[in-house]
């Protein structure tokens, strides 16, 4: 099932088509999550861009500059737009090395799946007892049982960064785990206990 609203989804996915066809940026959030595991989709956009083309949005829509959480804001048909710089918007992993460590998937740049994993810890955690912080530990789950995560380069962008907290909270939100389940259409509680069972041992492994 999806977590919002199907109108709001699928307004929110036509103007991140149209905004791909404008800007070069790396797609985060929520909706990278969607096209690297095809499960939930998002409400809001959250993309990294350069100065460049932070110029580009900015002749295109009325952007604004939050200064306390360190991003840029726009909107477009009632669909929130959060827009991140090097040098100024913070995160778990540098902006820097996100630029470097990106695929893509259906012509959209995204984090490799590791680097997505910490940034959607990182949101969580700074958003834990919201609704948004529910659909954060959604797309947790979802990306941690999806295959695609290399747990030891995990591991080692924890240890480079110093974020070793984030193992310890990884694994707090696996043990936890159960709504999140039943979004992603698990419900059965067998089934459940064997993927956190692999989580929980892959994310042990050295």
């Amino acid at each position: 099932m999806e977590f919002w609203n199907e109108i709001i989804i699928d307004r929110s996915f036509r103007v991140l088509q149209e905004l791909r066809k404008k800007i070069d940026f790396i797609l985060i959030g929520g909706w990278a999550v969607y096209f690297l595991t095809k499960a939930l989709k998002s409400k809001d956009i959250d993309i990294i861009v350069d100065f460049e083309n932070l110029a580009k949005i900015r002749l295109e829509l009325d952007v604004k500059k939050t200064g306390f959480l360190k991003k840029y804001e726009a909107e477009v048909e009632g669909t929130s737009i959060d827009i991140y710089v090097p040098y100024y918007s913070e995160f778990a992993v540098p902006i820097e090395e996100i630029f470097r460590n990106f695929l893509v998937v259906e012509n959209f740049k995204i984090p490799k799946p590791e680097i997505l994993l910490i940034l959607k810890q990182q949101a969580e955690m700074q958003r834990r007892n919201s609704v948004k912080g529910q659909k954060d530990r959604v797309d947790i789950i979802c990306l941690a049982i999806s295959g695609k995560i290399d747990w030891k380069y995990y591991k080692q962008l924890v240890e480079k960064f110093d974020l070793k907290e984030y193992e310890s909270e990884m694994e707090k939100i696996v043990r936890i785990a159960r709504v999140e389940f039943e979004y992603l259409g698990i419900t059965s509680l067998r089934e459940v206990k064997k993927m956190k069972e692999k989580i929980l041992k892959e994310l042990k492994v050295d």
